[in-house]
């Protein structure tokens, strides 16, 4: 291995998740924080819980309306025709051989 190219490993890294549950673990940084863990996911606990932390419904409701919006813009607009430039033919020139 070279020297000096990797991270410094601490043996002893804490992970505190927002349960209150405390691990330890090996890492490279000294301190971790985690929104859910294996103390209180659904899965490991067999209990059913509705887990929204990032506020995905909200940011859903969020670009549904701004698209509604949109469409309502675009109806709303005239329509204006973009005259269209067509391209001029160029004559070819063939060179007869003497």
């Amino acid at each position: 291995m070279k020297q000096g190219i990797h991270p410094h490993y601490t043996a002893t890294t804490t992970i505190t998740c927002a349960c209150g549950a405390v691990l330890e673990t090996g890492s490279t940084v000294d301190a971790m924080h985690t929104e859910i863990c294996s103390q209180c996911h659904p899965f490991y606990t067999g209990k059913k819980k509705f887990i929204d932390t990032t506020g995905r419904v909200d940011r859903f409701k969020k670009l549904s309306e701004k698209s509604v919006a949109a469409k309502i813009a675009r109806k709303k607009a005239p329509k204006v025709k973009a005259e269209k430039e067509t391209p001029k033919k160029e004559k070819k020139v063939v060179k007869k051989a003497a």
